[in-house]
Order: structure tokens, then C-alpha cells, then sequence
């Protein structure tokens, strides 16, 4: 059950985390009446928090359907993409990395290449990005990122289960890690915007095949 406080926030925060649990399915209906007697609070906060979604492009309404976790698109993608690949390098670039930052970097690097499974490589991979850029002191970049990233996780989750693919990009993250310790900024920056390029174009050939 929900606190009676800030329902709408505690409701979007619970469907973005089903969503990136893998609960949530493309094409899947949010039904409202369904989700108000699971959460035990009215169909307001719920419509409210649907609304928000669908601002942020993480699902959208359809006429007679309700609200609908929306069906993948080449274009869709190439936007996402681009601006969190922009977003991110903005947000490095602004942050002061010390040595905890590095080494907290190290360790989810090692969940990332540990992971057992899709799912959780994309969840820890999102996980390795949020602390590349948790030091920006910008929320509301910080909110859009979050918000773009929920977004990107059904693309990822759809087409990202090729294990071959992930060496390359343990690989960019050993070399992103690297030079943020050795203080090289644009060297980090490149290779984190190469890093989104990557799966990017993979996601590209995949959506069009």
C-alpha cells in the first residue's frame, strides 16, 4: 500500500520500476482500474502519473486503448540515443571525480561483466552510466536522463542479448574508467559518446532487418 503522500510521484516511481524489472511489456495496456485496486489509492494519482509518462515519451496514449507502453521506432531510437550520449557528456564534463567515484565505477564495472543474464547486463549497465553522471549538479538533466534511460531499457531489452556484443563494450568502459582517473575529460568524453554510438547502431541493424 501507498502513503497518502505524493501519490502521483510514488506511483510513477513504482510503474518506471516494474518497467525496468522487465514487468512491463511493449504494446502492454496500463489499466487503470487494475492498478488502482493493486496500489489501494484512487484512479487520479494513477492518471496523473500516466500523464507524466507519457510527457517524458515513456508510454503513450492511444484513442479507445488507454495508455500503452509504445511499439519501438528506428527514429525513436536515434533520438534517445543522441541525446543521452549528448546529456551524459555534458554531465562528465561538469563533474569533479574523485577517487571513490573511480572505484565505484570499478565495482559496477565488474557487476556489468559478472552478469548472468540480459537483463541483468542492461540493468547494470544503466547502473554503470547513472554513476558516470551522478555527480552533475543539475536535477532536472539528471531527471531527464532518468527518464530518457527507462525509455532506451525496452529497446535494450528487446534486441540486447548477444554476448559478443557486450565485449565491446566492456571494453569502452575499462577505457572510460581509465581516463577519468587519469583526469583526461575529452578522452572520456569520446569514448563515452562512442559508447552510446555503438549500441546505437547495433539497435539501428536490429530494428531494421
Amino acid at each position: 500500500m501507498l502513503r497518502k503522500v505524493n501519490l502521483r510521484a510514488q506511483v510513477r516511481d513504482h510503474l518506471l520500476n516494474q518497467m525496468v524489472k522487465g514487468k512491463l511489456q511493449i504494446g502492454k495496456t496500463l489499466n487503470l482500474a487494475a492498478l488502482s485496486r493493486e496500489l489501494n489509492v484512487s484512479v487520479t494519482p494513477i492518471r496523473e502519473a500516466l500523464t507524466q509518462l507519457q510527457q517524458a515519451n515513456i508510454i503513450k496514449a492511444v484513442p479507445n486503448r488507454g495508455f500503452i507502453i509504445a511499439e519501438l521506432d528506428v527514429k525513436e531510437a536515434e533520438d534517445l540515443y543522441n541525446l543521452v550520449a549528448s546529456l551524459e557528456v555534458m554531465a562528465i564534463e561538469n563533474t569533479e571525480f574523485d577517487t571513490q567515484d573511480i572505484e565505484a565505477l570499478k565495482l559496477q564495472q565488474q557487476v556489468f561483466e559478472e552478469a548472468k543474464d540480459a537483463l541483468s547486463r542492461i540493468q547494470a549497465d544503466l547502473e554503470f552510466h547513472r554513476l558516470l553522471t551522478k555527480g552533475y549538479e543539475n536535477d532536472l538533466a539528471l531527471q531527464i536522463l532518468s527518464d530518457l534511460k527507462t525509455r532506451i531499457f525496452f529497446y535494450e531489452r528487446a534486441f540486447m542479448t548477444d554476448d559478443s556484443f557486450y565485449n565491446k563494450s566492456d571494453n569502452q568502459h575499462d577505457a572510460i574508467i581509465s581516463a577519468i582517473a587519469d583526469d583526461n575529460v575529452p578522452t572520456a568524453s569520446l569514448l563515452l559518446k562512442m559508447n552510446w554510438m555503438l549500441i546505437l547502431n547495433y539497435i539501428q541493424k536490429k530494428l531494421t532487418e
